[in-house]
């Protein structure tokens, strides 16, 4: 019986979650998994609205400074649960999108990108300003879960490294199965015909401006839930997670490891989470180096490595 591509990649998360733990050398690489599996669920979203969608958005880390500073603000203030938090952030993500992309989604062209650029400098500089609210640059607390001591009084005692990083690979695992299930689903048809000619989707009487602003709401909440589990397993934040670098690296991430495959935006992200802990040995030129694979990278497997490692594979590379 053949895998779809569905059940494969799911069952290839599934077995790196599990399987991973077998072969680390130490606590410290739980870490890593955890932070990998947060940047995976972040390009998870940017596949959605590049890879099927077609548009590009350079303001992503807004999006996930909102999940983070909701986790870090909305205990304090309105005593609400972290996890409470968690699904505020993600509706004011969810709300700011609809507001941002429907008047700029119904017009043709990168329009989307200047204006989320726009809108993810804003965000990184309200929360580097308002410093009674979000002390700047010198960054906030964040409530602790609570979710780990209730498991430990179940008795299930984990340290905190693996705590977050099965907490982490679950809500990966989750927002991929979603994923995969829009992919299948009437409206993630819809998005990949869009994505391959907008005039096409027009003429076939489907509605695109309603379906780019649909892919941009969804990827926004991807990059919220991200940045939200990002401050509650620091517990501790800075404006730094709404930066434009960040955002650089999310589509950086997407586009290596194949910005239309949910398993390669997820390996792109494993990636470039890695390579600066292994780069450490070239000190100064780590950068360049860096540099220099992600330039091979796009010379030689132009869909992304993992697409292009398949096409391949299949026969079909030249």
């Amino acid at each position: 019986m053949r895998l779809t591509v569905k059940s494969a990649t799911l069952l290839g998360l599934v077995a790196l979650i599990a399987l991973a733990p077998l072969f680390f050398p130490s606590g410290f690489y739980y870490r890593v998994g955890a932070l990998i599996f947060v940047n995976g669920l972040a390009v998870t979203g940017i596949v959605i609205l590049t890879g099927w969608a077609g548009q590009i958005s350079l303001g992503h880390a807004g999006f996930a400074g909102i999940g983070a500073y909701a986790c870090a603000l909305a205990p304090v203030h309105w005593g609400l649960h972290p996890a409470l938090a968690v699904v505020l952030g993600a509706g004011v993500s969810a709300v700011l999108a609809w507001l941002v992309g429907r008047p700029i989604l119904r017009l043709k062209g990168y329009y989307l990108a200047v204006a989320s650029l726009g809108m993810g400098i804003l965000i990184s500089m309200v929360l580097n300003n308002e410093r009674a609210l979000t002390r700047g640059p010198d960054g906030i607390e964040v409530a602790e879960l609570g979710l780990r001591a209730v498991l430990k009084d179940a008795g299930l005692e984990l340290s905190n490294g693996q705590f977050w990083y099965f907490l982490c690979g679950l809500v990966l695992l989750a927002g991929a199965w979603l994923a995969l299930n829009l992919h299948d689903s009437p409206t993630g048809r819809a998005l990949r015909a869009l994505h391959g000619s907008e005039v096409a989707a027009r003429t076939v009487g489907m509605d695109v401006a309603r379906l780019k602003l649909q892919a941009f709401v969804i990827s926004a909440v991807y990059a919220s839930v991200s940045g939200s589990l990002l401050a509650l397993q620091n517990k501790f934040i800075t404006p730094d997670v709404a930066g434009f670098m960040h955002s650089v690296e999310m589509v950086t991430m997407a586009v290596l490891g194949g910005v239309g495959s949910v398993f390669g935006a997820i390996f792109g992200a494993a990636v470039l989470t890695l390579l600066p802990q292994v780069l450490t040995v070239f000190a100064e030129y780590e950068q360049l180096v860096l540099g220099a694979v992600m330039v091979l990278v796009m010379i030689f497997l132009r869909e992304g490595v993992v697409p292009s490692i398949l096409r391949k594979i299949r026969g079909g590379g030249e």
